[in-house]
């Protein structure tokens, strides 16, 4: 007889997610439509509380009672910061208006609290807006990522996202398309190591890679149609994390590359342009079409070398050799041993890298 079955799952997902132009006027309708109470905070820093986060306090302020909390990167302090200022408020929501960092401690805070927010992103650098994965940096400055809340709902509004300087969009498309050599590393641990795999969230950040990919010559500078393009997969990337219950779909060696990167030569680029190149290097290891991922990075206007990135061949190199221990627990292309150094130089050389 067979055994019993006890497998379980929790699933959570953003239960509104609102793109398009001008859609921050309807701000107040959603928080009503979410039967929010009457008190929230919105977590924001200075230059997006510019950008819309003053709008929104004004677009709002008819039927809740908010004030703005300024934070400045997401580490522990932050996060206790917005935690105090929630709590005085007595706090029953949470607007997070901003980039990657803003909405981190938003998630953070949520989870903590166990109060719901609201994601309202001002740039899209990586494909966190809607995912329950949070990045924070810890008492050493390191990178970690932890498990928190996704928002309940999704605020993305294309005319204040294309104001952001084109950067941050190019980044944001790197790190999603860096999604494809995060699921092969995941199929290729499905077969070597049995782990336990989800095609559903396989396949939609199979989804999100391939649009933008398939799209890269239409992603622009200054044009809100483009925001538009890239929204839709940046959203089907963070909702392949909450179906897997951890970041699989969307990180692998390439991510693993990065941090290595923020590990010994912090500071020097964007965590989605570290990836979008990392994902050329381990596609090549892969055997797959590495051309096909610098292309599409090309067109997009993202870094696809060592140079461009701000870094020395010796930096790169450096975190190749050190990738495969960043995280141990994740079984990549890279293997339990990682690279050689003189295999990670040759890589990076056959690749363009260097």
């Amino acid at each position: 007889m067979a055994g019993e079955f006890t497998k379980a799952r929790t699933m959570n997902f953003p239960r509104t997610t609102v793109f398009g132009h001008n859609v921050l006027e309807q701000t107040a309708d959603i928080c009503r439509s979410l039967l929010f109470g009457e008190d929230g905070i919105i977590i924001t820093g200075r230059n997006t509380y510019e950008a819309a986060g003053k709008q929104v306090e004004d677009l709002v302020s008819e039927h809740f009672n908010v004030a703005p909390v300024f934070t400045d990167g997401c580490d522990h302090d932050n996060v206790e910061k917005a935690k105090a200022a929630a709590k005085e408020m007595r706090s029953t929501f949470i607007l997070a208006i901003g980039g990657g960092s803003k909405i981190d401690t938003a998630k953070l805070v949520s989870n903590d609290l166990g109060i719901p927010f609201v994601s309202i992103p001002t740039s899209i650098a990586h494909d966190g807006i809607c995912s329950d994965r949070a990045s924070m940096k810890n008492e050493e400055g390191a990178p970690l990522t932890v498990q928190a809340c996704p928002p309940m709902a999704v605020i993305a509004d294309t005319g204040v996202l294309v104001k952001a300087p084109y950067r941050f969009l190019a980044s944001g498309c790197a790190d999603v398309i860096s999604n494809m050599t995060a699921l092969k590393d995941w199929d290729f641990a499905r077969k070597i190591k049995d782990e336990e795999f989800s095609t559903s969230a396989y396949t939609m950040a199979h989804y999100a890679a391939e649009s933008l990919i398939n799209n890269s010559t239409l992603i622009k500078p200054g044009l809100e149609e483009s925001i538009w393009l890239v929204l839709k997969p940046v959203i089907a990337s963070g909702v392949s994390m909450c179906i897997a219950g951890s970041s699989r779909p969307t990180s692998g060696s390439e991510h693993m590359f990065s941090h290595a990167l923020d590990l010994l030569h912090p500071g020097k680029a964007l965590h989605g342009e570290q990836c979008g190149v990392g994902c050329i290097m381990m596609m090549c290891l892969h055997g797959g079409d590495w051309k096909q991922i610098r292309d599409a990075l090309k067109n997009i206007g993202a870094p696809t070398t060592a140079a461009e990135l701000g870094l020395s061949s010796d930096d790169v190199v450096d975190a190749l050799v050190a990738a495969n221990k960043v995280r141990k627990d994740r079984f990549t292309i890279l293997g339990e041993n990682g690279l050689t150094r003189n295999a990670a130089l040759n890589l990076a050389r056959t690749t363009g890298v260097i």
